[in-house]
């Protein structure tokens, strides 16, 4: 494996994200605290976490956990699931295990880097760009035109980091006939499952769907829960989850055991985590909308159909990168320029920007950013 290029998005944020006073594109729900969790616990699960034993767990993750992820899952069971240390480790298992330095990877653009960078620093890899005349959607045909004889993994991530894109039923189904006829895994990253707008369809999990489906989820975007570090990915094919599990040994080795048990008592409750976030996202999105529709000449924005993040469009003159930093660097407002975003793979946007709306507290954000834009047209 090559060395790793600097991860532009989080290189940005740990620069910013603690820094600036009003983070405006966050991709996480609205956390809650460790004393709001543990109320909705059930009383045996509550003393569960506080007796607990600060031993080491197991690298597949603790059986009740496994149990309670397959459970948000139509069809799978316990045995399907391997936890990690977050959705970062997942992608980085499932690269290194499935890809050789001989084979062929595709990813879709623009993407959350380490789609990009993992099968690159393995092998080769191809970019399928998402149209933003269509919905950010993915065009099969240009996936079947760049198949190779040694096309081995597609990678894929619905609803999209970062425009909040899902791709239509119809032409998910196509691609998973598509690389079943040709013997190709699909890694899904499914993170922002089930969070988005009131009426957003969710696609169903790739693990349920395909037997070379890897679905991958964790407890930081739609449940709000970053700081639990849990992580996990589903898959029919038990070997290619075994091989995941002994690269996990190099890894993390296992996960923290206080983050297991709050992670199956937040998914006891999973519903209700789901619409508190949600209703969070139905009372922002208006907010920003309205945003945008007092500046015609400077944005233009499309509705996402999922997850908590937009992908708008500057029309300004400076260029995007000179906006977000005159942004963030004169009145403290964060937000993702199309730069971070940008992919060794092929051309993508460079005059857009991440917006978040997940979170509370959005009116004061919104509030300075407007004051900057007035500031700068006097």
């Amino acid at each position: 494996m090559t060395t790793l290029p600097d991860f532009r998005l989080e290189t940005h944020f740990a620069k910013w994200e603690f820094n600036a006073r009003y983070h405006l594109t966050a991709s996480d729900a609205e956390s809650i605290t460790l004393s709001e969790l543990l109320a909705m616990a059930e009383p045996e699960d509550r003393a569960d976490f506080e007796n607990m034993w600060l031993g080491y767990t197991e690298t597949w993750g603790a059986p009740d956990l496994r149990a309670e992820i397959a459970g948000t899952f139509a069809g799978r069971n316990a045995d399907d699931i391997l936890c990690f240390a977050g959705a970062s480790e997942g992608i980085f298992a499932a690269n290194t295990v499935l890809l050789e330095k001989d084979d062929h990877a595709i990813v879709v653009t623009p993407n959350y880097q380490s789609h990009e960078t993992m099968p690159l620093a393995i092998c080769d890899a191809t970019g399928v760009p998402l149209d933003p005349a269509d919905n950010w959607s993915l065009d099969i045909d240009r996936v079947r035109d760049a198949i190779r004889p040694n096309t081995r993994l597609v990678t894929i991530n619905f609803p999209h980091n970062p425009t909040g894109a899902i791709l239509p039923l119809d032409r998910y189904r196509a691609l998973i006939e598509l690389c079943r006829k040709h013997g190709i895994w699909i890694l899904h990253d499914e993170i922002f499952h089930g969070l988005g707008p009131s009426g957003a369809t969710h696609l169903p999990f790739v693990a349920d769907e395909y037997e070379r489906g890897l679905s991958l989820g964790v407890m930081s975007k739609s449940y709000g829960l970053p700081g639990l570090r849990i992580g996990w990915i589903a898959c029919q094919d038990h070997e290619v989850l075994a091989r995941m599990e002994r690269l996990k040994h190099y890894l993390s080795i296992c996960n923290s055991g206080p983050s297991e048990r709050l992670a199956r008592i937040a998914l006891t409750v999973r519903d209700q985590l789901l619409a508190r976030n949600c209703a969070i996202v139905d009372e922002n999105l208006p907010k920003w909308e309205a945003f945008f529709a007092r500046y015609p000449d400077l944005f233009e924005f499309t509705r996402p159909d999922g997850s908590c993040m937009g992908y708008p469009r500057y029309l300004g003159a400076d260029g995007v990168e000179a906006f977000a930093r005159s942004l963030v660097e004169d009145s403290g407002v964060l937000v993702l320029p199309s730069t971070i975003y940008r992919s060794d793979l092929g051309a993508t946007p460079d005059d857009r920007f991440r917006i978040g709306f997940g979170r509370t507290g959005l009116d004061d954000g919104l509030a300075a950013l407007e004051a900057h834009i007035k500031r700068n047209r006097q």
